[in-house]
């Protein structure tokens, strides 16, 4: 369904304003020399090893572990994942090398 000039441009600017006001809210609500409430901090802290076990847990629910392959692939894929990140601790290139050598595994060897 084609979108007419004015819907676009008013989706591009909520767009915009939204993104503009994550990025300005925290300054705002925490300004310069204000101590960090201990809450804030604390979830500063947990919350992203937590959504990225999230996303593990989302991203092999679905494996077949009583079907061949077995869920290989993916065993392989995470220990490939885990040791690379583990050893450079860069998560661009860990999850990266994870993502193609899981790709590589299904379409060329299972």
């Amino acid at each position: 369904m084609p979108v007419s000039a004015t819907t676009s441009l008013l989706i591009i600017l909520a767009v915009a304003v939204t993104t503009f006001a994550t990025r300005a809210v925290p300054f705002l609500i925490f300004p310069k020399g204000k101590p960090i409430p201990k809450t804030i901090e604390y979830l500063g802290k947990v919350l992203t090893p937590a959504v990225i076990g999230m996303l593990v847990v989302y991203c092999l629910k679905d494996t077949p572990v009583a079907a061949a392959p077995h869920g290989i692939p993916e065993l392989i894929a995470v220990l490939a994942v885990v040791i690379l990140h583990v050893w450079k601790r860069n998560n661009l290139l860990s999850i990266g090398a994870g993502t193609v050598l899981y790709m590589f595994l299904v379409q060329a060897v299972f």
